[in-house]
């Protein structure tokens, strides 16, 4: 079945890029939220890019009453002792990541010079959809988030991906996804053999522009090829 290909917000460094960067959003927000970081970023110091940044679909989220917003999945409970997110929506996500990296592909961007990126919940699915991508991808970037249904992870991980750089940060303040939680995913993943970048950052659950100046220079590193 053919999944459709969601909106988004594109924007080009250089007319004809080589490699792409899809970027999901936080809860709630939308596809223009991480435009500015662009912007930010010394686009001349990397290769020609296509940023991506859809948007999630409208949906109910339980810990906010029930109410439609934008989102990558349901969140059903508060309690991070507990499972969070709602499978469904996890690999219903997932489904439309793959939609975009086909798209990229026959633009003639391949899968190993494409970067997901996401920002909490979206950071989650990027993990979630990259982790299990059937073919390398160039890096996961994984902001103020954690693993989400990281006990399946073992059992559906593509060996294709089992060396993909993967960058996380989290702020030590975060109110939202303590910084602690954050940590045990990049603990879970480092215990895995997955090449990990953590880094946390004197902040709550944002970016700063020393996490800016980093994510950069770890792209430079990964859209290398």
């Amino acid at each position: 079945m053919t999944v459709p290909l969601l909106p988004a917000v594109e924007l080009l460094t250089a007319p004809e890029p080589t490699h792409a960067v899809i970027w999901l959003h936080g809860l709630g927000a939308d596809g223009h939220d991480f435009e500015p970081v662009v912007e930010a970023f010394d686009i001349e110091r990397l290769p020609p890019l296509r940023f991506v940044f859809p948007h999630a679909p409208l949906r109910a989220v339980t810990i906010n009453g029930g109410y439609v917003m934008r989102a990558w999945y349901d969140i059903v409970s508060s309690d991070f002792s507990e499972r969070r997110e709602d499978p469904a929506g996890v690999l219903e996500s997932a489904g439309q990541v793959a939609a975009l990296i086909a798209r990229e592909n026959a633009r003639g961007i391949p899968d190993e010079r494409i970067v997901l990126a996401g920002f909490s919940q979206g950071g989650a699915i990027a993990l979630h959809a990259g982790l299990r991508h059937p073919r390398r991808l160039a890096g996961i970037l994984a902001l103020s988030t954690y693993v989400p249904l990281a006990d399946t992870l073992e059992a559906e991980a593509s060996p294709a991906n089992r060396d993909v750089p993967i960058f996380m940060a989290h702020g030590h303040d975060d109110p939202v996804i303590p910084y602690a939680f954050g940590k045990r995913s990049g603990d879970l993943l480092a215990s895995a053999g997955y090449p990990l970048q953590w880094h946390g950052y004197e902040m709550e659950h944002s970016l700063n522009l020393d996490e800016v100046r980093d994510i950069e220079s770890w792209l430079r590193t990964v859209l290398q090829g």
